[in-house]
């Protein structure tokens, strides 16, 4: 297997831009899907597909299935996981601490192996709106691993609710240091730290610019975006962030300033207010006005803010819009953005917010389940939902039950790892352009070109060979015997048929099946039984999977 890739690069963006040309199909398929339509559907709605899971979508069909996928309760979690790890380590020395790979390990265990795949997709989609990130050595594992199981308890529910959880998580308020902010003090110039304040606003809830309901920006008469906010109301709102730190049974300064924290657990449960380090002064932001008290009310003060963000115009197109890039499209159309905002809007009881109801919307609309060859269709695979899509099509398993596969950050591993975003600002901007292409030419975006480059490109393929063949993680952990594929291995049309259905939904090209046919078909099979031919029967399955993965159609979800 050829260990290049910067050639790859180029390929990789044509094919961004092939996959948003031409024209959009407008219609779902009728009756229940084929086993090509239930594996596309579950390369956008779960970690890729299976065999099992191909069969249960076509049995169920799309509705019923994420019907079933929402009232699943959690199996196990990542909190779980990470204390059941620390408790094995500290039986050999009682003062070890846990590390990022801890809840690495834990991520892709549940990823690859989860039945709720639907929650696991939605997990990973939320922490790239709402970022912490390991890479801050103030983000404690432990954190990290409930703030993961926060997203997804809310993956499903009202997006009020998981607005004020994220806010008060602790992990929050240490990575974006509102946790123990301070009211202003005229005296010494000291005025509240505004990071959450602003963030909240710019990436969790209603964006830099005025939106339509459509996701269009809204313009002045010159052709000018419309601001959402200015200096005056994140000012404001940081105000209202005051007040707040670790949760203590008899709160004093001292857990306010962060004493005694993880005695009483308090890395992991919702922050208290203060009320003495509480802004009094009045508070303006966003057209509402909180004035000034003489008595500090920190709950009721987030209440307004919270309430404010949440009913914000704003807010069904904007999250609503992130959602469709993340497991759909990087560029859907202004209809379909809009349809998701109603459903954001009007769950159709009355309610505002229900994300069950938005994920439904973006599932099943027509540009999800429609012919996907169309303008604005596609989106470039994020690195870690390959890894997890070859983990789950060919059932890798962990060798030693750990899954113990470390940090794949590296721009020479796969470039991303889950939770471990360079900044607040995610892996990637969900309005990023790649510079000098036919896809900023066209005025498209790929957000997760962002993370493309030569070396990651090369990193991708290496790492990817490396794995097929042998396996990744610490003692290659968790590797694959492609016992299924091998078994049709010696029919080498039968072995691309399968690479067709798990990795690409029945859409390769005859120019791909073409190249990985041929090279299959050059590994010879002994005739007789034995070693030999097992082992050319394994390369054989391991070349189709190594070709598929390595292609830039697998590498554009469509």
């Amino acid at each position: 297997m050829p260990r290049g890739g910067v050639r790859w690069l180029g390929v990789l963006f044509a094919l961004v831009v092939a996959s948003c040309s031409g024209a959009r199909g407008t219609g779902g398929p009728e009756g229940p899907p084929s086993a090509a339509e239930a594996s596309r559907f579950l390369g956008q709605a779960a970690y890729g597909p299976t065999d099992a899971a191909i069969s249960q979508v076509r049995a169920a069909g799309y509705s019923q299935w994420i019907d079933q996928q929402i009232v699943m309760s959690p199996p196990r979690s990542h909190l779980g996981d990470v204390d059941a790890k620390l408790a094995q380590l500290r039986l050999s020395n009682p003062g070890a601490t846990l590390n990022p790979p801890d809840f690495y390990a834990s991520y892709w265990r549940q990823a690859v192996t989860g039945p709720d795949q639907l929650r696991q997709r939605m997990k990973l989609a939320l922490s790239e709106i709402f970022v912490i990130s390991l890479v801050d050595s103030n983000v404690d594992v432990r954190g990290a691993a409930s703030y993961y199981d926060m997203l997804g308890q809310n993956a499903f529910g009202n997006f009020r609710t998981l607005l004020e959880q994220v806010a008060l998580h602790p992990t929050m308020g240490v990575y974006l240091t509102w946790l123990a902010n301070q009211k202003e003090d005229p005296a010494t110039g000291r005025n509240p730290d505004e990071n959450f304040a602003r963030e909240v606003m710019q990436l969790m809830t209603i964006g830099v610019n005025e939106l339509a309901p459509d996701g269009t920006v809204r313009t002045d008469l010159s052709g000018r975006p419309l601001p959402t906010y200015t200096a005056a109301d994140i000012s404001g709102l940081a105000k209202v962030f005051t007040g707040y730190s670790y949760y203590a049974a008899n709160p004093t300064t001292g857990t306010f300033r962060g004493g005694s924290r993880v005695a009483n657990d308090a890395l992991i449960r919702a922050m208290i207010p203060y009320p003495q380090f509480h802004s009094t002064g009045a508070k303006a932001f966003l057209g509402v006005t909180i004035p000034a008290s003489s008595t500090p009310d920190p709950q009721g003060d987030l209440k307004i803010a919270l309430d404010t963000l949440f009913n914000h115009p704003n807010v069904g197109p904007f999250i609503g819009k992130q959602l469709i890039q993340r497991l759909v499209t990087s560029n859907p159309s202004p209809g379909y953005v809009a349809r998701v905002a109603a459903a954001f809007n009007d769950n159709g009881k009355g309610v505002r917010g229900d994300m069950a109801a938005v994920v439904r919307a973006i599932l099943l609309d027509p540009e999800a389940r429609g012919a996907a060859d169309g303008a604005n269709d596609g989106k470039l695979r994020e690195p870690v939902v390959r890894l997890a899509n070859w983990a789950r099509a060919f059932d890798a398993a962990s060798a030693s039950g750990d899954w113990a596969i470390v940090s794949t950050s590296a721009n020479t591993s796969l470039g991303q790892s889950a939770l471990t975003a360079p900044s607040v600002f995610n892996f990637f901007r969900p309005g990023y352009s790649p510079p000098n292409t036919r896809v900023g030419g066209a005025g498209l975006v790929a957000p997760e070109a962002q993370i493309v480059d030569e070396v990651t490109v090369a990193g991708y393929l290496n790492t990817m060979q490396s794995t097929i063949d042998g396996g990744i993680g610490t003692s290659r952990d968790v590797r694959s015997t492609y016992a299924a594929e091998t078994a049709l291995a010696n029919d080498v049309n039968a072995l691309v048929d399968r690479m067709d259905l798990l990795l690409l939904s029945g859409r390769m090209s005859p120019g791909l099946r073409s190249r990985i046919t041929g090279a299959v078909g050059a590994i010879n099979l002994p005739t007789a039984a034995g070693a030999a031919r097992t082992t050319a029967l394994t390369n054989r399955a391991k070349l189709a999977v190594f070709m598929t993965m390595a292609s830039a159609e697998y590498l554009v979800q469509r």
